[in-house]
């Protein structure tokens, strides 16, 4: 667990704090759970309650949770030097240190980003970071509905869907659920796509207890949360060109240092990531 998580933990949020306005600080959210556990501050009560549960689960959960910004930090680099400038980041969660706009922009100061999220919360830290950024822009949609994005006007003022996107789906396709078809919504992202685009995707991964455990603990707070199996995760795939290593776990996908993986925590198995293009 990271420095002071285990209090962290148990702390109750500040008497008479304000809620963003429009927010239910009483519902936790997926956003808010994740930024808890990589250290962030933008988390209530209810969100350590889940994040308190999937520890029990995995203990090393806080620790390795990392792990999901740095592959979007070698993913993003990855994407800069095949040549992509254009970045559709949905399920973005709130910003962090080096977001996809900060890690592009240092290599390609052209590149434009676009964040995507259903949580408004993201929509008002993100306007905050981004007000004198010209080529990045936040928007509050949600993924089951391609409309609400593909043809948002800020998403086409600063994407070119006749030039080659990355679409990020980092982390967010394990929150659809199986009736409300996460591949028939993915196909409908990638049909939109050029050729030349790139999936960049993370899944949770069906494996042991831990993640039947888990998956339990987030569908009864978010209704969301699928830990699918390696083969279902691999079908997202279908008609892309993977980069290599192909579909591995995070911790393995071109590792900045050697990782073995013999060595890998419960926690660092359960989640799968690859980056694919679209011929």
């Amino acid at each position: 667990m990271t420095e002071n998580a285990e209090s962290r933990l148990w702390s109750t949020d500040p008497e008479g704090a304000p809620a963003p306005a429009g927010i239910d600080v009483t519902v936790p959210s997926v956003a808010r759970v994740y930024d808890f556990l990589i250290g962030g501050k933008d988390n209530y009560a209810a969100d350590r309650e889940v994040a308190r549960k999937l520890i029990a689960v995995s203990p090393d959960l806080a620790r390795d949770a990392g792990a999901h910004r740095r592959i979007l930090h070698r993913g993003v680099r990855f994407l800069v030097e095949q040549g992509v400038r254009q970045f559709l980041d949905i399920g973005s969660g709130l910003p962090t240190a080096q977001n996809t706009h900060q890690v592009a922009q240092a290599v390609a100061a052209d590149s434009t980003v676009v964040y995507v999220d259903n949580d408004p919360i993201v929509l008002a830290h993100g306007r905050a970071l981004l007000a004198e950024n010209e080529r990045t822009t936040v928007i509050t949609a949600d993924l089951r509905e391609p409309g609400s994005i593909l043809k948002n006007p800020e998403v086409l003022r600063l994407i070119d869907f006749d030039r080659p996107v990355a679409l990020m789906l980092l982390g967010v396709i394990h929150h659809i659920n199986d009736d409300e078809d996460p591949a028939g919504l993915l196909r409908t992202y990638l049909d939109a796509l050029p050729s030349g685009s790139w999936l960049f995707l993370t899944h949770f991964l069906r494996g042991g207890p831990e993640s039947e455990q888990m998956e339990r603990v987030m569908q009864g707070s978010h209704k969301s949360g699928r830990f699918r199996e390696r083969a279902e995760i691999a079908a997202y795939l279908d008609g892309l060109e993977p980069a290599d290593p192909g579909l591995v776990y995070v911790d393995l996908w071109r590792p900045e240092e050697p990782v073995d993986e013999a060595a890998l925590t419960v926690s660092q198995r359960l989640v799968l990531g690859a980056v694919a293009r679209k011929p």
